[in-house]
């Protein structure tokens, strides 16, 4: 009987493992909102032409609000930065929002935007108010939002946590005209903050609910976006090819309930000393949508 050893055998080179599927892009293969970046003419004359159309409003009023550290008042800077051409700082902003945890907004202030090389001020103004955190006693209080979206809030009122404003207060404004009322409301949110707390959602759905009741037209604003996703870092022009981007924003839409094309990215200037064209394009489309919402409410 003849014996076969097993190593005399040749069975052929090894079977080739088939390659590892790479993996998903991070991208669109376009962008999903179409704009014409850099080229921001148009929308820097249309804010500069705006004009409210009824006698008896003399600037359209954009109320801001959402979580401490959100980004508010740096996109009220950021607006004026670009409107302006030039670096500008007229709201407080800084670093303590996050070490600390509290907003370093703790009045109902105005902030106007004047014109470059002129005397007087574009026809819209922002209202910052100090923000939302979570549990009682802490932040702005949601009556305090509500009343200054009817006007009854005066100017430079300082926020209590603890005891909202009531009528026969000294910051209580008891006879408010249109001018004093919030034509616009905006919320905002960062694209790199951590889960938001189930208290500060419930505080902003109540807020919603009364700017629906009083008819305001209201857009939610997603900061830091450069910083959420690493291919807006690398080129802001990808933030309508990121997906990352795309899913923060559904993620919000669900949970505040602001439809998506109610929702609009931005890049708050921040570590700039100069402006950038791109981040202006993503400042002004989001002011014209502003414009035009805040025009259609006072149509009504």
């Amino acid at each position: 009987m003849k014996r076969f050893l097993f190593h005399d055998v040749f069975f052929g080179p090894p079977a080739r493992q088939p390659s590892p599927s790479p993996p998903p892009s991070p991208t669109f293969d376009t962008e999903w909102r179409k704009l014409s970046w850099g080229d921001n003419t148009r929308d820097l004359q249309y804010a500069r032409d705006y004009q409210p159309q009824r006698e008896d409003v003399s600037q359209l009023r954009v109320m801001l609000y959402g979580p401490v550290g959100a980004g508010k008042s740096s996109f009220i800077n950021s607006v004026s930065t670009t409107l302006r051409g030039r670096m500008s700082a007229g709201a407080m902003t800084g670093t303590v929002q996050s070490v600390e945890g509290q907003s370093l907004t703790k009045k109902y202030e105005t902030h106007w935007i004047k014109r470059l090389g002129g005397g007087d001020y574009y026809k819209f103004v922002f209202n910052d108010i100090m923000g939302i955190e979570d549990g009682s006693g802490r932040g702005v209080h949601v009556n305090d939002i509500k009343l200054a979206m009817m006007g009854n809030v005066m100017e430079n009122h300082k926020f209590n946590p603890v005891s909202p404003l009531s009528s026969g207060d000294p910051g209580y404004n008891q006879s408010p005209s249109p001018d004093d009322r919030i034509h616009v409301l905006v919320c905002i949110l960062s694209a790199n903050a951590s889960e938001i707390q189930d208290s500060v959602l419930q505080k902003m759905r109540d807020v919603r609910e009364a700017a629906n009741d009083l008819g305001i037209p209201q857009l939610l604003i997603v900061t830091k976006v450069d910083e959420a996703c690493p291919e807006t870092q690398k080129s802001l022009r990808n933030v309508y090819r990121s997906k990352h981007v795309k899913k923060k924003m559904a993620e919000f839409s669900s949970k505040v309930g602001i439809p998506m094309n109610f929702i609009l990215p931005v890049k708050n200037y921040s570590e700039e000393i100069s402006t950038n064209p791109d981040v202006d394009t993503l400042i002004l489309s989001i002011l014209r949508l502003i414009i035009d919402f805040g025009d259609d409410f006072l149509e009504k």
